[in-house]
């Protein structure tokens, strides 16, 4: 057992070594190429921290067969996230984090309810017995994931292009000293890092199921859920200590978005039938916990708190609470309890 979970904490120790590196040269890759703040935390960075998730799920549906280690790592890395939102929140010092930021921000929260609401709604119609569409084995509810991200990555293109340049974060010049070319080549050694290293933490995930006799479910949600996250929370921390609250902010809710999109991937390689017709409907209660803990960040956002109290957002200690009840309620129903 100790071997395992020595294993487990140097992959993650890999992953948030590479995903440091992932995120400085996307951040390098969008200075040089002209892309603005809310888009690069969106879109580019996010996509860059959410390679754990991604390929942890390609392990563990292309190799070991575990759909629900997957889906429960992916449910569990966006409650993980926004767990990390309240985390920064109190490293913040200008007030409340979340009334400080732009507008575009509410947009990414409500827009990030709906693919993990229309992941719900797949497993909760499959465990009900009725019948779900699919095209090609894949799920018609994992098609529509991946339409409605496309579809509000693109609304927030338009949005931020019409939106005034950002004043607040002076980077120019900032990588100055590596040329774009060189800036790609060490973004893709850095994502290739954290590739391998996805494939290997399915693997370790399903020691810890065999060996630990708990269901993939709550491993994936609770164990892979937190490493797969730690580039989401190293990249923000950092964005926030050079004053990039936007990117901080963003890269969350960004990644939870990006996320609920890879069970596309997933289902693809998942030839045995639609993932979300197989997952457990333990899921649910994950995803409920983070459709609640994102009601609570697109009521602080849009009110705008302006004070602390002892240094603490009313919304942390909600955020906190939900999450620790979420997380006993899927250890209490896990399969097997």
């Amino acid at each position: 057992m100790a071997v395992i979970w020595i294993k487990f904490v140097i992959c993650a120790g890999i992953i948030l070594f590479a995903g440091k590196r992932v995120a400085r040269y996307a951040d390098a890759i969008a200075e040089k190429t002209g892309l603005s703040g809310l888009w690069i935390g969106v879109v580019l960075v996010a996509a860059a921290t959410s390679l754990p998730e991604l390929f942890t799920g390609v392990g563990s549906v292309a190799f070991l067969n575990a759909p629900d280690l997957t889906v429960g790592n992916l449910i569990g890395a966006n409650s993980y996230n926004l767990l990390n939102i309240a985390f920064i929140d109190l490293l913040y010092k200008g007030g409340p984090l979340l009334g400080a930021i732009s507008s575009g921000q509410l947009f990414t929260a409500v827009f990030s309810l709906v693919p993990i609401m229309l992941a719900t709604m797949g497993i909760i119609l499959s465990g009900s017995g009725s019948s779900v569409w699919s095209v090609a084995n894949v799920g018609i509810f994992s098609i529509a994931i991946l339409i409605s991200y496309c579809l509000m990555t693109r609304f927030l293109y338009k949005f931020e292009k019409k939106r005034p340049a950002e004043k607040t974060i002076k980077s120019e010049n900032k990588y100055s000293d590596i040329s774009l070319n060189k800036t790609y080549i060490h973004y893709c050694v850095a994502a290739g890092i954290i590739v391998i290293s996805g494939v290997w933490l399915a693997y370790i995930g399903k020691e810890l199921c065999a060996i630990s006799h708990l269901e993939e479910n709550f491993i994936g949600s609770l164990v892979l859920g937190f490493a797969t996250t730690l580039p989401e929370i190293t990249v923000s921390i950092a964005a926030l200590l050079i004053g990039a609250k936007e990117i901080a902010v963003a890269n969350m809710l960004g990644s939870n978005m990006f996320n609920m999109t890879i069970i596309f991937v997933d289902d693809i390689l998942y030839r045995r039938a639609p993932i979300l017709q197989v997952a457990s409907e333990n899921h649910i209660w994950s995803a409920c916990t983070v459709m609640a803990m994102t009601a609570v960040i697109i009521v602080a956002m849009a009110t705008r708190p302006k004070k602390k109290i002892f240094n603490i957002s009313w919304y942390v200690p909600v955020l906190v609470v939900i999450f620790l009840l979420g997380a006993y309620l899927n250890f209490l129903f896990r399969s097997g309890s």
